[in-house]
């Protein structure tokens, strides 16, 4: 493996954290190489390739939203010794912090696991919420595997093995998704209040209608436009999340009669959550 020595980086990264408390300690996994990853599905997928090869550690971390999600001292100090980092994408959270991580550990090796995507373009770029789809959770693993084959070419047969194992639990995800929404009874139209599910509505013909607007609240018309498209749509299902407030969900929830529904797309789960969100609109 090409396991590198960036002791000699913690004096420039120590004037990017500006201080780190005292008796924080850099904890790592003496025996296997650190790889570390934005997000907890992209863990998942990693993890699941890796096998016990490399230790994985997501920068952002359970219950916190990577739109704007800040790393802690103790997590910058920890980059220093990780092996490489993979990223999502264009996740708020890489859009903010990828250059001055770049910049401050510039033989940290970068993959971008989102290479090969066909995109959903928005205003602001690319939709950033990827792997909330089978298709691409294809090229998200295909990715990783490489990733892992260049990092470490002594075990290739190991990781390439195991990315086709995990290609068979993806394409068995995509299978029940595609039999729960193909019941007559299934919804094919939701609310959802951050719009997480824009790839996963793309694979099965679906419309997201999301509660925020540009990363802010909803405006007075926005919820009113929201009310009547729920009447108009005949909308059963609003999809919340945890790290966001439901009180406008809950309020159109009370003057629609939609049932709110809890997700986490951030979930380490991600077989779970995408044949939950699946089984809700068919059994509502």
């Amino acid at each position: 493996m090409m396991i590198k020595n960036k002791i000699g980086l913690l004096i420039p990264l120590l004037l990017l954290v500006a201080c780190v408390p005292a008796g924080v300690k850099n904890e790592v996994n003496e025996e296997r190489p650190v790889i570390t990853v934005t997000i907890e599905p992209l863990r998942y997928f990693t993890e699941a390739i890796a096998g016990a090869r490399f230790t994985v550690e997501s920068m952002v971390p359970r219950g916190s939203s990577p739109e704007t999600y800040d790393p802690t001292p103790a997590q910058l100090m920890a980059l220093a010794n990780s092996h490489a980092y993979l990223r999502i994408g264009h996740i708020g959270f890489e859009q903010v912090w990828m250059g001055r991580l770049a910049a401050n550990i510039p033989d940290l090796p970068v993959f971008d696991t989102s290479r090969g995507v066909d995109f959903i373009l928005e205003d602001g770029g690319p939709e950033p919420h990827i792997w909330t789809s089978a298709v691409n959770a294809r090229i998200i693993a295909d990715n990783v595997a490489k990733a892992l084959c260049a990092l470490d070419s002594t075990h290739v047969g190991e990781y390439l093995h195991r990315r086709d194992s995990l290609m068979n639990v993806i394409a068995h995800t995509d299978s029940l998704c595609r039999s729960l929404l193909s019941r007559s009874n299934a919804d094919r139209t939701f609310l959802i209040y951050h719009p997480a599910l824009s790839y996963f509505a793309r694979d099965y013909g679906l419309r997201q209608f999301p509660i925020e607007e540009a990363g802010k609240e909803p405006t007075p018309a926005k919820l009113k436009a929201l009310l009547d498209i729920c009447r108009k749509e005949k909308i059963n299902i609003i999809f919340v999340q945890p790290e966001f407030d439901q009180r406008n969900a809950e309020l159109i929830a009370r003057q629609t009669g939609t049932r709110i529904v809890p997700i986490n797309p951030l979930s380490y789960e991600w077989q779970d959550v995408l044949v939950g969100v699946a089984k809700a609109l068919a059994e509502d």
